[in-house]
C-alpha cells in the first residue's frame, strides 16, 4: 500500500490547504497543515475520514479514537467532537480526505447489494478501523479525478459507491448499513439528533425526543448513549456551547446575549459550562480567537 499513499498524498497536496478544502468532487474535500482549533472542536457530519500523513484524535463525549495513516474513521451521524492533528514524526504536515455520507447514496447501494445478517447489537456512530489495500485503491482513482475534472460526472459516483462497498466489507459495515435502515437505532437516534439541532435553544424533555424516535424512554437514553457516546442532554449541551462560541467569534455578540441567544437562563451558568468546555471564560476564549485569525 505504500505506492497507493504517497500517490494519494501527491494528490491531495496540490490542493489541499490549512481549512477544508473542496475538491470539485462531489462530497469529498481535504485538509493540510494546522487547522484552526474552533474548526476542530466543532459539530460534524457523517462522513469516512482517512488520514494519508500525520495523525488525528478524536473524542466524543468521554471516549477517544486515534488515528493514523494506516487507519481509517467513519462517523455516521451527526456529532459534536474534538479534534486534534499532529505532523508527521518526520515533520511533514498533516493530510487528510474526508467523503461525506449521505443515507441516499449509502441505501442505494446497499439496495443493489444482497441481504446482510443484522448485528442485533447497536453500534456505535464513529469507530476507526486499519485500512485495507483495496479501500486504498478505490481512494486512488476517486482523487485522481482531481486531474481530469471532465470525468467526474460519470466516474465520481462509482468511485463513490466502491469506497462504501469496501466500507461495508468491513468491520464498519453494520454501521454504514444502519445509516440507510429506517428502523435501525442509528438511524432513529438520527431523528432526535437532528430535533436538538434544530430546537438547540429550546427546552427538550427526553420524553419528547424518545418520541420523536419512536422509542420507549429508557430505550432511547440506551440507544442515543450507545450511538453518540452522550446523554441527549449532553449532546444539547454541547450544541448550544459550540453555537455559542460561533456567535462570540464572529457574531460580535457579548457574553450576556449569546447566552440567552442559546437557551441558556443564567449566563453565570453559561460562563461556567463554556469554561469547562473550552477551557477559559467565554470572554477571554473569544478574544484569544479574533485575536488569533486577526489579519
Amino acid at each position: 500500500m505504500d505506492e497507493q499513499l504517497k500517490e494519494l498524498r501527491r494528490l491531495a497536496s496540490a490542493k489541499a490547504r490549512n481549512r477544508m478544502t473542496e475538491t470539485g468532487i462531489p462530497r469529498v474535500a481535504m485538509v493540510q497543515g494546522k487547522i484552526p482549533e474552533h474548526e476542530l472542536n466543532a459539530v460534524y457530519d457523517p462522513m469516512v475520514n482517512l488520514i494519508l500523513q500525520g495523525s488525528k484524535s478524536m473524542t466524543v463525549g468521554s471516549k477517544t479514537l486515534h488515528y493514523s495513516p494506516a487507519s481509517y474513521f467513519v462517523m455516521s451521524v451527526e456529532l459534536p467532537a474534538v479534534g486534534t492533528v499532529r505532523p508527521a514524526k518526520t515533520g511533514e504536515p498533516y493530510l487528510a480526505v474526508a467523503l461525506t455520507l449521505t443515507p441516499a447514496t449509502v441505501g442505494a447501494l446497499i439496495a443493489d447489494l444482497p441481504e446482510f445478517a443484522s448485528a442485533g447489537k447497536t453500534s456505535a456512530g464513529f469507530s476507526v478501523a486499519s485500512i485495507t489495500p483495496e479501500l486504498m485503491d478505490a481512494w486512488v482513482r476517486m482523487l485522481r479525478l482531481m486531474e481530469r475534472p471532465a470525468d467526474i460526472p460519470a466516474l465520481a459516483p462509482v468511485y463513490e459507491r466502491e469506497i462504501l462497498y469496501r466500507v461495508l466489507q468491513g468491520p464498519h459495515g453494520a454501521m454504514l448499513r444502519d445509516i440507510a435502515s429506517p428502523d435501525s437505532a442509528i438511524a432513529r437516534v438520527t431523528l432526535a439528533i437532528q430535533r436538538i439541532r434544530r430546537d438547540f435553544a429550546e427546552p427538550l424533555r427526553v420524553e419528547t425526543l424518545a418520541q420523536v424516535a419512536a422509542m420507549s424512554e429508557s430505550a432511547f437514553h440506551r440507544h442515543f448513549k450507545a450511538v453518540t457516546a452522550l446523554s441527549p442532554l449532553q449532546f444539547q449541551k454541547r450544541v448550544r456551547l459550540l453555537q455559542a462560541r460561533t456567535l462570540l467569534r464572529v457574531g460580535g455578540k457579548s457574553v450576556t446575549s449569546a447566552a440567552f441567544e442559546v437557551g441558556y437562563e443564567s449566563p453565570t451558568q453559561f460562563s461556567r459550562e463554556y469554561a469547562r468546555a473550552f477551557g477559559l471564560p467565554p470572554g477571554r476564549d473569544a478574544q484569544k480567537l479574533l485575536a488569533t485569525h486577526a489579519p
